[in-house]
């Protein structure tokens, strides 16, 4: 979700005032995954390379963040959405941890689409997590190396049950996944938007969906178009190499 602090800086804003405006962009696009049935939505909050802005914008993203698992919850709730957090623990306020796990068990047997809030995550942050406790449990002889192969390791991410993404969107203008998922999004179609976060809707959402709908996934595999003429049969007295 970017671009809320460019889309406050063109207008004149602090770039807080571009976080408060995304809230409610999110919150519509999640409504409008929900009406065109999307069952599984993941929004990027907050990176571990987030911690590099300024102490008062990283207080500020965190404290809004716990500000709004407070103040929507309910809202998700009675929409049907189950919230799950896809994160690190380490450096994350235990308030916003707190926040986090008291909508996730509000939520817990909510079926209608899962909400994957990422808070404090980075997709090599999650793979090296995975890797050191897949090799832990081989040092405990839990685990034999030979037993590791893709399934096994999506057992150890932080949401084993997390489907593969289908469509990655990036808002901004910037085409580039920023760490983003990059075990999930193996196989995903990317979206790149030139909107900014505020100024995306959930309108915007369904033009992208629209344009997923039309793509070709063939998942690394290629089918042989139908020859619309006779093919040709070359003699042997055509070829130039004599030892042909």
């Amino acid at each position: 979700m970017d671009g809320n602090g460019r889309w406050a800086n063109t207008r004149g804003l602090p770039r807080t005032d571009g976080h408060r405006e995304g809230e409610a962009t999110l919150m519509d696009v999640i409504a409008g995954a929900l009406e065109i049935g999307v069952s599984e939505l993941s929004a990027y909050a907050f990176s571990t390379e987030n911690w590099k802005r300024s102490p008062a914008e990283v207080r500020y993203i965190l404290g809004f963040s716990r500000q709004i698992l407070r103040e929507q919850r309910d809202d998700l709730n009675a929409w049907g959405v189950r919230v799950r957090w896809v994160g690190r623990e380490g450096r994350l306020w235990k308030s916003v941890l707190s926040e986090l796990r008291a909508a996730e068990e509000l939520t817990k047997d909510n079926r209608k689409l899962t909400f994957n809030l990422c808070i404090n995550y980075g997709g090599k942050a999650e793979i090296a997590d995975a890797m050191a406790r897949i090799a832990a449990d081989v040092a405990d002889g839990l685990l034999k190396p030979s037993s590791v192969n893709d399934q096994l390791i999506q057992r150890y991410l932080y949401a084993p049950d997390m489907a593969d993404v289908d469509l990655f969107i990036r808002t901004g203008g910037e085409q580039r996944t920023s760490n983003f998922l990059m075990w999930e999004s193996a196989y995903a179609e990317m979206y790149f938007s030139d909107l900014l976060w505020p100024d995306f809707d959930r309108l915007a959402l369904w033009r992208a969906c629209s344009e997923f709908a039309g793509r070709d996934r063939r998942y690394g595999g290629a089918v042989d178009r139908v020859a619309t003429t006779e093919p040709r049969v070359w003699a042997p007295e055509e070829y130039d190499d004599p030892d042909a």
